[in-house]
């Protein structure tokens, strides 16, 4: 099972190049985020038939959607969202007792206690997962560099929002939830792993750049995956795609 996250940094700029990548790597499910669209502005080409899909939207801010493929189960995914969504944040798949989330945490610039109360909630909403004894995949943009070798040295500010200690305290606790970070798991000394460059100064071609964007999986998943690659060759947004590959 391949389980695929990107943030699309508007799914209409990004339209030919997400279906281009989505019909050459064929991921069994699809999280993206900051889609910057309503309902009605998601372009045809991005509906691919073979597909589940749930668009979660917002006029121009923020926005996910969560796709799965309609071959890899016997049922259908029943779409919902927990109660701390807001902003059209977070999407949830449930399939059985497997529950996958594609979110978009708050970058906090503007309303810093807002994200870190998304996140807390987030916490606790994986540890019920955990306590109801299902298995958990949460993709996304965390808009939280979990450790310092997760920012460019370059790019390395010790209060800049997304590198804060307290962000990364609770970006520890989720992983206590228990998650595992999965990209980390399998490249622990990696340390150009970056996910997400700011567009100037051609940084991305340069890699100098933040990890952001994650596959957080629950250990009994995270211990079959045989891959997590970021594919920084990928699209035009300021994110690259993340893909993990695992076996149900």
């Amino acid at each position: 099972m391949n389980v695929a996250t990107w943030n699309v940094n508007g799914i209409r700029a990004r339209a030919t190049q997400f279906r281009e990548w989505l019909d050459r790597d064929r991921p069994d499910i699809v999280c993206l985020q900051e889609l910057k669209a309503e309902a009605n502005q998601i372009p045809e080409e991005c509906k691919a038939p073979d597909y589940h899909a749930y668009w979660h939207t917002r006029k121009g801010y923020s926005g996910v959607s969560l796709q799965v493929r309609k071959d890899l189960f016997a049922f259908d995914p029943v779409f919902t969202h927990p109660p701390f969504d807001y902003e059209s944040r977070i999407v949830l798949a449930e399939l059985g007792d497997f529950v996958i989330a594609s979110l978009y945490v708050p970058n906090g610039g503007k309303d810093y206690p807002a994200k870190i109360d998304f996140v807390n909630r987030l916490i606790e909403w994986s540890r019920q997962q955990t306590r109801e004894g299902r298995e958990i995949v949460v993709c996304g943009d965390m808009n939280i560099a979990r450790a310092e070798m997760d920012v460019h040295p370059k790019e390395r500010k010790p209060d800049a929002i997304g590198q804060r200690p307290e962000e990364r305290a609770l970006f520890a606790m989720l992983l206590e939830s228990p998650l595992v970070d999965v990209g980390r798991a399998l490249h622990p000394d990696n340390a150009n792993l970056f996910t997400w460059w700011a567009p100037w100064r051609n940084l991305r071609q340069r890699n100098i750049g933040w990890r952001l964007d994650y596959v957080l999986a629950s250990p009994s998943l995270a211990v079959r995956a045989t891959a997590c690659v970021v594919q920084a060759d990928v699209g035009t947004s300021d994110h690259a795609p993340v893909v993990m590959s695992t076996s149900l």
